[in-house]
């Protein structure tokens, strides 16, 4: 199965808060998404992180 968990993190805080999966063939760089962190209280973007 080539999908693969992986970790995101708040690029303010750098708190890990979501987990996600990704097909690391197709796509082998990091993920970023703009999500929101309860920790910052407002939308920031979340990086992949090994």
């Amino acid at each position: 199965m080539p999908r693969e968990i992986v970790t995101l993190a708040c690029t303010e805080c750098k708190r890990r808060n979501y987990t996600t999966t990704k097909n690391k063939q197709k796509h082998p760089e990091r993920m970023e998404l703009r999500k929101y962190c309860k920790w910052c209280r407002k939308h920031t973007l979340h990086r992949e992180v090994r």
